[in-house]
């Protein structure tokens, strides 16, 4: 797991770091806030840990940034700062948690592993394929951080694609898994297709639904 800590006060930054790094956590510490936003922006990171008072650029603009830019790791906040109204504006700009300095270190790392835990059953609901997003939870789809609306068939249909990236499916097991034991004809599949390709496809340079002639249909970002 990747934490980046983006912490200004160097005792405490040293502290977190050996602690977690005693868990069995590749921890990143930056102690300037601008530095830090770029890490989190340009690297992958499992966690964050964001002081908010911190020189160059603030936690709450940082938060702003990350979010803004759909990075969905868990953030954590930590910072001196006690009024409700500043745990609620951290929550409300996209903070999963919020640790008030001082704290006990045990109380850290479990917080760190709570996230991590509920970070890790998330992203079993989220499909991810090049620029789409399947939210399996609330049955939405995302491309380009555009909603696209479907029916509940077209729905099924590109789970039941995106569920086997890569993998092509023939219309039999297409009409099996996505109609089950309701009667449908023997286009119908490609119907459906067809349907789901003019909307998630067709406005997009980037196609991820492809044709193997003989075989059926695979969703890819090749």
């Amino acid at each position: 797991m990747k934490i980046l800590l983006v912490e200004d006060e160097r005792p405490l930054a040293v502290a977190v770091t050996r602690l977690l790094t005693d868990v069995g956590w590749h921890v990143t510490w930056e102690g300037d806030g601008a530095r830090g936003c770029q890490a989190a922006l340009n690297e992958e990171f499992d966690l964050v840990i964001l002081d908010v008072m911190l020189p160059s650029k603030n936690g709450w603009d940082i938060l702003s940034d990350l979010r803004g830019a759909r990075r969905i790791m868990p953030i954590l906040m930590l910072t001196a700062l006690e009024e409700t109204e500043d745990k609620v504006k951290g929550l409300e700009l996209g903070a999963d948690d919020y640790l008030p300095k001082p704290f006990e270190v045990t109380e850290l790392v479990a917080r760190v592993k709570a996230l991590l835990r509920r970070d890790k059953l998330n992203k079993g609901l989220i499909i991810r394929i090049a620029d789409l997003e399947i939210d399996r939870k609330n049955r939405s789809v995302t491309r380009a951080n555009k909603h696209i609306s479907l029916t509940r068939r077209e729905y099924d249909l590109l789970e039941a694609l995106a569920s086997n990236e890569g993998r092509v499916l023939s219309r039999e097991t297409i009409q099996e898994r996505v109609w089950t034991d309701e009667e449908s004809f023997s286009n119908t599949v490609d119907v459906f297709i067809g349907t789901l390709r003019k909307k998630l496809d067709t406005p997009f340079e980037k196609k991820l639904i492809h044709t193997v002639h003989g075989f059926g249909y695979v969703l890819k970002s090749e």
